[in-house]
């Protein structure tokens, strides 16, 4: 059984390691545990990982944030893997720095990524986890904090939640979104 687990994030290292990447940081949290590698393929960065006999075909996508649908779409079918089989990893300016929730659908809460992966899937029913980013800026600098880095206070609360939401994605392929739902999102 395969599943598409997707990490939202723009390419580049002016990008690297912003708030707006941490879909890219849990991925390579968990590839870095599984000893693995990304590998340069179409539209991603692609790596596969094996949890008990299930494998995740894991992809940071290379289409930058705004066009994250058509990398989407093109592993989800080249992979021939079902849209419930896909969990999507997205920052949330909603939730408080390293707070995760699971959701298996919902709105786009005004996030580039997911609305062009809900316009380009034609549907807002996909598993995602949402990885909290806080949202400390004054009104009208959203963009500038989403792109900004953490602070060393923060990061001491995001390093150890990465190793968290890896944990979460091996729940969602082995138990499914609801029991990883009860487990995990109150914590």
């Amino acid at each position: 059984m395969k599943h598409l687990i997707v990490g939202l994030g723009n390419i580049g290292s002016e990008y690297a390691n912003t708030r707006h990447n941490i879909g890219f940081m849990v991925l390579d949290q968990l590839v870095a545990d599984a000893k693995t590698t990304f590998v340069t393929d179409r539209y991603a960065y692609r790596a596969e990982v094996r949890v008990k006999g299930r494998t995740l075909v894991l992809i940071k996508p290379t289409t930058y944030m705004n066009l994250s649908g058509k990398a989407v779409r093109y592993w989800l079918q080249q992979e021939n893997i079902p849209i419930e089989n896909m969990l999507v990893v997205v920052d949330d300016l909603a939730l408080e720095v390293g707070q995760l929730r699971l959701k298996k659908s919902g709105g786009d809460g005004g996030h580039n990524g997911l609305i062009d992966i809900t316009l380009t899937l034609d549907t807002q029913n996909f598993n995602r986890l949402r990885f909290g980013i806080g949202a400390d800026f004054a009104k009208g600098f959203q963009s500038e904090y989403v792109l900004s880095r953490f602070t060393s206070l923060e990061n001491e609360i995001v390093e150890p939640k990465l190793k968290q939401a890896g944990e979460m994605i091996k729940s969602f392929v082995l138990m499914g979104a609801e029991k990883t739902m009860t487990l995990f999102n109150n914590k």
